[in-house]
């Protein structure tokens, strides 16, 4: 049979399927919030029998939204309308509220828990036992609720209870890099959701549905718009917009944050200047800030891009960081609002390493910026690459607050055609040892604000969140965003925790799926980093677009976001040195960590060529040469790739046929640009080490001018050319 009838008859069994299998088939709009039926009569009436009444008065927004999601995933899950009664009926009553809303009952609540922490207990209230869930607040309480749910999604006993959970930390931010155009800066997953155009007088039933699955994980705050913004955002035009969506988030404790142009006062106000120090502009920010709140009375405040990548700021009129950054504190400061002010800045004018110059600005203004105001520092010093050592200005500022900065959206890891589980990415920053106060000063700790209660604590996360039916591009992508969640809330939970916890509520509870899938899961990252940056490679994609290989950039404009500038190859070897004998960057760190990175018999091989510039024949401690070591992992990475779509492969049948086939044919482009990858990467920098690629593997399929050579049209997630080219 020809090929593309082959193929036709494929695509005409796929569809068949799926129509035949209508009732199981899942488009992944429900993310982990399907509510899917409960399997087996035994687990089915345990449940049913210990929750067949209800108490929950609900006088506000947000306790109406607990309680119609309590009542949606019951009947969902279980078939079940609890009665709702005044008094409770002994073992078999679900208790849900406040102290205030429950005051008959005589609840308490300990302070422990804070403002939105929540209580899940089997207790007993006038002499009756009952399921309790509480909180001190109706957002509390819209938390434990989701909570709750969670545990019969996940098949958990409800018969001995006690949970106390609370936040970590106070700020967890969504952040949207969305245009007012639709697009999506480093966007994946279709245009943005938010239809300005429609907006305010049409809501549409995505927005409702983004704030429950982000009140699902503990989120409370959503920044709408690019960090490289548009100072229309603050017109009155759009600030009414901005009011809809905010009415719409409030009922899931969600508070609206904008990212904000310094220079609004001139393009939008019609000053000469932005300069913080001026009086004008002191108090056209202030007139903002005053009308942005009689619209929005819980606005959560302004984020900041200043002095970066071409974005105007306070240094322009030769004033510092804190100068811009107390300015807009003060504007916000009567209306409780914050400043999120970011740290990613370099210049190219600096001739220094990148590396250093966010730590360099930064560290010396410790202390100076006002107590609403937060830093946002990456996870690492250059750009959410695939692997980074930890900022050093974690720990680096003991009087400033310092928010965590992760990137869901997968820049630099693949788009959403690769499966990259990012919580191992996450939780290995997090629970990096910066050693500034000690022997375990993690970073996690630090963010937390362990070591000075005084500051104010958060975490944000680039979303990957667009237009596309599944929200996030990949199935799997998903993840990424419900494991930020979960990180925000508390730092230091498992990754195979949350993986696991996200299967069952988004495939199934069966342990035949689970385990091969969380493993899969678990090990995705790693991939990609050996067939992408293996050994400490860093900053080798493709020019603008950042699609695809592109070690050979040498031409992108400035040196600092050339390819070659990062990895350094020659004849005699590859890899930055960052030791006292080059940029001497480790000197940013502790001792302890210079002391660590900085030696090669104690520098982990994930971070090599990170910090040392080493010859090609250096004998890594796997016995290989720095270039076999090299080879092996870019082959390993492409290898591992293999293994993952074989073992998807093994689980049809386990799931719904919709999403089986989608994931199925995503791995297998997958491996597709996992091998171009290896190949273009293995072949460019063979021309410096001059070494055979070794026995045993096969050989690139094309020569390395191919891959120079080779375009890609209107790669999403960035405007401009129709093409670009590596």
């Amino acid at each position: 049979m020809p090929k593309y009838l082959l193929k036709y008859s494929y695509l005409c069994l796929l569809i068949l399927l799926m129509m035949t299998n209508k009732a199981q088939a899942d488009n992944g709009y429900k993310l982990w919030l399907g509510y899917s039926k409960v399997t087996g009569r035994q687990l089915t009436d345990t449940y049913r029998q210990q929750l067949r009444y209800l108490i929950f008065p609900a006088a506000s927004v947000q306790l109406n939204a607990a309680r119609a999601e309590l009542l949606t995933g019951l009947n969902a899950m279980l078939d079940l309308k609890p009665a709702e009664v005044k008094d409770i009926k002994g073992g078999q009553t679900v208790v849900v509220g406040t102290p205030q809303s429950l005051k008959a009952l005589a609840i308490t609540v300990p302070d422990s828990i804070g403002k939105e922490g929540y209580l899940i207990k089997k207790t007993l209230i006038n002499k009756n036992q009952c399921i309790l869930i509480v909180g001190n607040t109706d957002v509390g309480v819209l938390y434990g609720v989701f909570n709750f749910l969670k545990l019969i999604q996940t098949h958990r006993s409800i018969n001995e209870l006690n949970i106390a959970d609370r936040p970590r930390l106070m700020y967890r931010v969504l952040d949207h890099w969305d245009n007012l155009n639709r697009t999506v800066e480093r966007g994946y997953a279709g245009s943005s959701i938010w239809n300005w155009h429609k907006l305010p007088d049409i809501i549409d039933q995505r927005y409702i549905d983004y704030a429950r699955a982000n009140a699902s994980v503990g989120i409370n705050g959503s920044v709408v718009n690019n960090v490289n913004a548009d100072a229309l955002i603050l017109s009155h035009e759009y600030l009414l917009k901005i009011k809809a969506l905010a009415d719409v988030f409030r009922t899931y404790g969600i508070r609206i944050y904008l990212s904000v142009k310094f220079s609004s006062p001139i393009e939008l106000g019609g000053l000469k200047t932005a300069d913080p120090l001026d009086p004008e502009v002191k108090k056209w920010w202030a007139d903002k800030a005053d009308e942005i709140y009689r619209y929005i009375p819980d606005f959560g405040g302004f984020l900041v891009k200043a002095n970066s990548e071409g974005q105007p700021g306070p240094q322009r009129y030769g004033r510092s960081h804190a100068d811009g950054a107390n300015m807009l504190a003060d504007a916000l400061g009567p209306h409780h609002g914050i400043v999120m002010w970011r740290a990613f800045v370099y210049d190219n004018k600096v001739p220094d390493d990148r590396f250093k110059q966010a730590y360099n600005e930064f560290k010396p203004l410790d202390g100076k910026f006002e107590d609403n105001v937060i830093i946002q520092v990456k996870n690492g010093p250059i750009d959410f690459q695939p692997r980074e050592p930890f900022h050093p200005l974690f720990g680096a500022m003991p009087n400033t607050p310092l928010m965590m900065e992760f990137q869901l959206t997968q820049e630099y890891l693949g788009f959403s055609t690769h499966l990259v589980y990012e919580a191992p990415l996450f939780a290995e920053c997090l629970q990096a040892d910066t050693y500034r106060y000690g022997k375990g000063t993690t970073v996690s700790r630090i963010i937390k604000g362990d070591f000075n209660r005084k500051l104010i604590t958060g975490m944000t996360g680039v979303a990957n969140i667009g237009s596309d039916l599944n929200w996030c591009g990949h199935p799997f992508a998903q993840a990424n965003w419900y494991a930020f969640g979960r990180l925000a809330w508390n730092p230091d939970q498992s990754p195979a925790n949350i993986a696991a916890d996200w299967l069952r509520m988004t495939f199934n509870n069966d342990e035949s799926f689970l385990s091969p899938v969380k493993k899969i899961m678990l090990q995705s990252r790693e991939n990609t980093v050996n067939y992408m940056a293996p050994l400490g490679l860093h900053h080798i994609m493709g020019q603008s677009t950042h699609y695809g290989p592109g070690p050979w950039v040498d031409n992108a404009g400035r040196p600092d976001w050339n390819a070659t500038y990062y990895h350094r190859a020659d004849s005699v070897g590859v890899g930055f040195d960052r030791t006292n004998k080059g940029s001497d960057a480790l000197a940013q760190y502790a001792p302890e960590v210079e002391a660590n990175w900085g030696n090669l018999k104690s520098c982990p091989d994930e971070y090599l060529l990170w910090f040392h510039h080493l010859s090609w024949t250096y004998k890594m401690r796997s016995g290989r040469t720095l270039w076999d070591d090299v080879v092996w992992h870019y082959y390993a990475g492409v290898e591992s790739v293999k293994q993952m779509g074989g073992a998807w492969d093994k689980l049809r049948g386990k799931t719904d046929p919709e999403r089986f086939a989608e994931v199925k044919q995503l791995m297998a482009l997958q491996l597709k640009e996992a091998t171009t990858w290896r190949d273009a990467c293995v072949l460019y920098f063979q021309t410096f080490s001059k070494m055979p690629i070794g026995p045993g593997y096969p050989k690139p399929e094309h020569d390395l001018a191919y891959y120079k050579n080779m375009k890609f049209y209107y790669v999403p997630g960035i405007g401009g050319n129709n093409y670009m080219t590596n």
